[in-house]
């Protein structure tokens, strides 16, 4: 059983299928290094990432298959599922052979799986863009912590770029340890590990008193509906919430 090993990145897993595709070779797996779990029987390749061929790769992506193809390889790196390296690995090399209508190929295993985790975090961004709760620090920084199940902070981060412009934020994934950091002019991606409760600003708490209570008094008793709301407001989610704090 033959495993490549990467560092996590997205140029890291283009690297790997670079070299699987000139080495000739079909690895049952493609995972980062923290997700390896050892044994008896794989043998493990370490890919250390190589931005030239990994740029290489996104060229050929994009002139060979397609724009599209290249965006649901990315969403699908992003799902963090298990094995999802060695699947996107499979749709592009059915891309390359086939071309731009690799997409269509929906009795293909690889086209499936791709495009399933590829919605999956398609999915999860759209349904934060409206439960993301900034609140403003001391330090008159605006801040959303949260918490989702797949890595969607840089797909978050370009609408917040244009719709909060004129206001520094950021937007921390705390069970990853990292956030987008936006200074009203770029956003860009940074390692934090913040495990202490950041100081609000002083206002802040009367603003989230007022959220709670408008919040309240919008909702119609005699329509509750706690299984609907946690259709579209998922519970796993509340954590980062003002109004079900």
């Amino acid at each position: 059983m033959l495993r490549y090993i990467f560092d996590g990145t997205f140029e890291g897993l283009l690297t790997c299928i670079y070299e699987a595709f000139y080495r000739r070779q079909s690895p049952d797996s493609i995972c980062c290094w923290y997700q390896l779990q050892e044994d008896l029987i794989s043998c493990c390749t370490e890919i250390r990432t190589d931005q030239e061929k990994a740029d290489r790769v996104l060229k050929s992506i994009r002139s060979k298959i397609s724009a599209k193809a290249l965006d649901h390889a990315f969403h699908a790196y992003l799902s963090e599922i298990d094995d999802i390296g060695v699947w996107i690995y499979r749709y592009l090399k059915l891309g390359w052979k086939i071309g731009p209508s690799v997409d269509s190929c929906l009795w293909e295993d690889e086209v499936q799986m791709v495009q399933k985790a590829a919605r999956k975090t398609e999915g999860e961004c759209h349904r934060m863009l409206g439960l993301l709760r900034f609140r403003e620090l001391q330090s008159g920084i605006f801040y959303a912590p949260m918490g989702p199940d797949h890595n969607i902070v840089s797909l978050l981060a370009p609408h917040f770029a244009k719709r909060l412009s004129d206001q520094p934020w950021m937007i921390h994934d705390v069970k990853r340890d990292i956030a987008a950091i936006y200074d009203r002019k770029d956003w860009t991606i940074a390692l934090i590990r913040q495990k202490k409760a950041l100081p609000l600003h002083g206002d802040e708490l009367e603003f989230q008193r007022m959220w709670k209570q408008y919040f309240k008094s919008v909702a119609i008793s005699s329509r509750r509906n706690l299984r609907l709301q946690k259709h579209f407001m998922p519970s796993r989610y509340w954590r980062y919430l003002v109004e079900k704090n």
